[in-house]
């Protein structure tokens, strides 16, 4: 998937790492975020149903770095 959202279509939230109860892939680096780990979510305004978690050194280099390929090819 590549993020095409600009930033003021997108609304951002930090997550604790108490929050965090379940597993989650960042489509930044493609790896898993664990329970436990605070990290990013990301919201497009416009369809929300294409939230995303990412780890948030991925989403602060995201603009800066071609997407991470899927998993199993």
């Amino acid at each position: 998937m590549i993020w095409s959202f600009s930033d003021d279509e997108v609304e951002v939230r930090r997550v604790q790492p108490y929050e965090a109860r379940k597993l989650y892939l960042c489509p930044g680096c493609n790896r898993d975020i664990p329970p436990g780990t605070g990290h990013i979510v990301a919201v497009p305004k416009s369809a929300p149903d294409l939230r995303r978690h990412w780890h948030k050194g991925c989403w602060e280099k995201r603009h800066h770095r071609p997407p991470a390929r899927r998993r199993g090819g």
